[in-house]
């Protein structure tokens, strides 16, 4: 009876002493007038803090500031410092926007404001009617940073900030401003300006009140970095033409090395181009960067495997201030590696298509890419005919020069018995052996370099066809006969394994030209052999005839199984030629008799003047003879 009277008699307290509580507090409530009095002190404790925040350059002007913001900016002013003005703008997210003209297509995004994606609309990845639009930056594979050092002593990089975007349109030509901000009117600007059906995208880059706001007191550091994509069928062809070139110093221009880790560091650079095999990607300034380091990395390091991507390229710029700011002026070019093209914008950008250096480039220049041009498009020829009409056009532009190249191997193979017989009598003295030799050339008026003169001029010529071939983007896709792409390799079957140099596919053009190159090289090496015999102390030349009859068309099929075929092309025919105009002239043009009774004829006149170089060497002889018949009385 006791506990349960204790136990209620408890419960009686405990609710008398809550109730004591709750009348307690609502006694000292505070009246409506005080509560809007403590409302009205807590906004103005807001607002004076973000005043202070403006004020010390580090928080986002009133504007865009709620009451209730204020813990957040003090947050993104902790990592952000001047620039947390930018994150709390309405364009603070992962937006994009697009523009685009007749020929390409941008996206560039708002954190960083760099261009994210860049697709070619009129051409296709890997063959024609893949449906695949070449992109030269999509999926991270391109960054464009600025690293930005504050006075308050932070590292910021634009890649992570955002940018304001505001689109408009001057005439026909975008216009994309896009503000990474520290204030209403504090920013640093990238301004993208798009003409109608260009491939060029004017870049102007400044800042705007940041000289209190940035450390100025040494340049700003620009990073562009691009992995180039794959887009041809062949990607070790593509990756032997991916490359960075450059322009510096007032119009010189250079590479850096193909391979692992290259780099190069030029001053005074004018522009950086990323190219890959027929595209290219090149960032242009009108003011040239001071200093530079640019770098070069093979990503394929197994073409079975390493598939995607050719090249990572590297670029690393200052960019210096002027009166406390940042003005460049700049431009973007994303598009084809066409000669004409690159040309016409009279910016030196030609030079990043390899033509070959000296009288190689002039070659192409000149006379190989305008004469391809008019046959291809100004006549209309269909691509496989118009390499063709243009080899029979070389050829036969040649032909003078083979025919003197054959008549001095048909004139000294008419003196051969004659020099044989020198080499019997002068066996032992063979420096007596070369002085009567070129007597007899002398007499017989007979030039021995005549011969050789005419195969050098022909060099330049071949050189520069197998620099203008893989460059031609106008063979890019196009078909002939059984090639469905003369810029790449006409496989005609598929092997189950790789041979290494040569491949896992056969190609049928190098086949073709290694045959042509075989019979010609069979029909001229027995009258090259005849003509010249064989010097004391000199190589065996007949004996190195017979070996490259055979490894010239082995070497043909290797290296040429994987280059594009309308170079194998271009090679077969030439052969073609070759041997034929060799057949007319050997048959119908030149007489041996005739050229045996002139020579007997110039023996009989008197012999005439010697070249110089003649002279020459016919004194280092007679100083050699003399020299040794010292050395004999000694």
């Amino acid at each position: 009876m006791e506990e349960k009277k204790l136990d209620l008699n408890s419960i009686i307290g405990f609710v008398l002493i809550f109730g004591i509580l709750i009348w307690i507090m609502y006694q000292n409530k505070p009246s409506e007038a005080e509560i809007a009095a403590e409302k009205a002190k807590k906004e103005q404790q807001a607002k004076a803090t973000a005043n202070k925040l403006v004020a010390n350059k580090t928080a986002v002007a009133p504007v865009a500031v709620m009451a209730g913001d204020s813990t957040q900016l003090v947050q993104l002013q902790k990592t952000l410092g001047s620039f947390a003005y930018s994150a709390t703008l309405p364009s603070a997210k992962n937006d994009f926007t697009t523009i685009e003209n007749e020929v390409i297509k941008l996206k560039i995004a708002n954190k960083g404001g760099y261009i994210v994606e860049a697709s070619l609309k009129n051409y296709e990845k890997f063959q024609k009617g893949s449906g695949q639009l070449v992109e030269l930056i999509k999926d991270n594979n391109a960054n464009l940073n600025i690293q930005l050092q504050t006075n308050d002593n932070r590292t910021l990089n634009t890649k992570d900030l955002f940018f304001e975007p505001t689109l408009s349109k001057l005439g026909a030509d975008q216009i994309l401003s896009m503000k990474l901000k520290s204030g209403a009117n504090e920013f640093l600007e990238y301004k993208y300006i798009l003409k109608p059906n260009d491939y060029m995208i004017g870049f102007d880059l400044r800042s705007q009140g940041l000289n209190k706001v940035l450390n100025i007191s040494k340049p700003l550091d620009l990073q562009w970095e691009l992995k180039t994509f794959r887009n041809e069928k062949s990607i070790s062809y593509e990756n032997r033409y991916a490359e960075v070139h450059f322009e510096y110093e007032d119009g010189k221009t250079d590479y850096v090395g193909q391979g692992n880790d290259k780099e190069e560091t030029p001053e005074k650079v004018s522009y950086i181009a990323f190219k890959q095999h027929f595209f290219t990607s090149i960032l242009l300034t009108d003011k040239a960067f001071e200093t530079s380091k640019l770098q070069s990395n093979n990503l394929v390091k197994d073409e079975t495997i390493d598939t995607t991507f050719t090249k990572d390229f590297k670029a690393n710029v200052p960019l210096a201030f002027s009166n406390g700011e940042i003005d460049y002026k700049m431009s973007w070019y994303f598009g084809p590696s066409d000669y004409k093209t690159l040309k016409s914008y009279d910016k030196n950008l030609e030079k990043v298509i390899p033509l070959g250096w000296g009288i190689f480039g002039w070659i192409n220049k000149f006379i190989f890419i305008p004469l391809f041009a008019f046959l291809s498009s100004t006549i209309g020829l269909a691509l496989g005919i118009a390499i063709i009409v243009f080899t029979i056009i070389i050829k036969i532009a040649m032909s003078p020069i083979t025919y003197k190249s054959f008549l001095s191997q048909a004139k000294m193979k008419v003196l051969r018995p004659e020099i044989t017989e020198l080499g019997e009598k002068f066996k032992k003295d063979p420096m007596k052996k070369q002085q009567e030799t070129m007597k007899l050339y002398n007499k017989a008026g007979v030039n021995p370099m005549a011969g050789c003169i005419p195969a050098l001029i022909q060099i330049p010529f071949m050189y520069a066809s197998f620099q203008f071939f893989p460059s031609a983007l106008e063979l890019r896709q196009k078909s002939f006969l059984w090639a469905d792409d003369l810029s790449s390799f006409d496989s005609i079957y598929q092997l189950p394994f790789h041979i290494p140099l040569y491949g896992s596919h056969i190609s049928l053009f190098p086949i073709l030209a290694a045959i042509a190159i075989f019979f010609y090289m069979k029909m001229t090496s027995g009258d090259q052999q005849m003509a010249a015999p064989q010097q004391e102390g000199m190589p065996d030349m007949a004996k190195m005839m017979k070996i490259m009859i055979y490894v010239s068309p082995i070497m043909m099929l290797i290296f040429f199984n994987s280059y594009g075929a309308g170079l194998s092309l271009y090679n077969f025919i030439s052969n073609l030629i070759t041997i034929g105009i060799m057949f007319v002239i050997k048959n119908y043009i030149v007489d041996s008799d005739k050229i045996h009774a002139q020579i007997q004829e110039n023996k009989l006149k008197e012999p005439k003047k010697q070249s110089k170089f003649q002279q020459k060497l016919q004194e280092v002889m007679e100083q050699a003879e003399a020299e040794k018949a010292k050395n004999k009385k000694k």
